[in-house]
């Protein structure tokens, strides 16, 4: 098994976070995994996005332009930018919650309805997850990176166990916050 997998979002969304549960998940499987961050401009607002690579002959933790199975987006606009990523078949998985990024504030104006339209023109393997129904549920919108990753492997994305999954969250998530993040991965069951 081989997977590209690009989270990306703004700071502030847990992409980091996500992206470590899945390499975690990938390594308690035994699967060689390579990961990058570009957390730069991480305060809340600035673009994040992370490059994870799991299985065999990977040498380097960044995804070629077209070579992406997986765009996670947990920004519609920042999903939009990352396009150019995804190969021809990939799958792209996003939020349909906007935040707009600071470098849109700077520019004027931000219109996520004009990301979603353009991310359901030019991909083919998309899903759009509601997520504002789960915060209520869940009583918190700090679950996004969880809801998402949970819609990812309901939809074997991720190509990885859910044993390996929870394996992940406990060994990586603050105590206080393990149960919430639990229920928000699995939330889709």
């Amino acid at each position: 098994m081989s997977k590209n997998i690009i989270l990306c979002g703004v700071g502030g969304q847990g992409t980091v976070l996500a992206s470590r549960l899945i390499s975690a998940a990938a390594m308690k499987e035994g699967l060689p995994v390579q990961s990058a961050e570009t957390i730069g401009m991480a305060q809340r607002g600035g673009s994040v996005f992370s490059h994870i690579r799991i299985g065999e002959g990977v040498n380097t933790p960044m995804i070629g332009l077209g070579e992406a199975d997986l765009i996670l987006g947990f920004e519609l606009g920042e999903a939009v930018r990352q396009l150019p990523y995804l190969k021809k078949d990939g799958r792209v998985i996003a939020a349909d919650r906007a935040v707009m990024p600071v470098t849109a504030s700077l520019g004027g104006g931000y219109d996520p309805s004009l990301m979603r339209r353009y991310l359901q023109e030019y991909v083919t393997h998309l899903q759009i997850v509601e997520v504002e129904k789960a915060f209520e549920e869940l009583r918190s919108s700090k679950v996004l990176n969880l809801l998402l990753l949970s819609a990812a492997f309901h939809a074997d994305a991720l190509g990885l166990k859910k044993e390996s999954m929870l394996f992940a969250i406990e060994d990586n998530v603050p105590p206080k916050f393990l149960d919430l993040n639990k229920k928000a991965f699995c939330y889709f069951d």
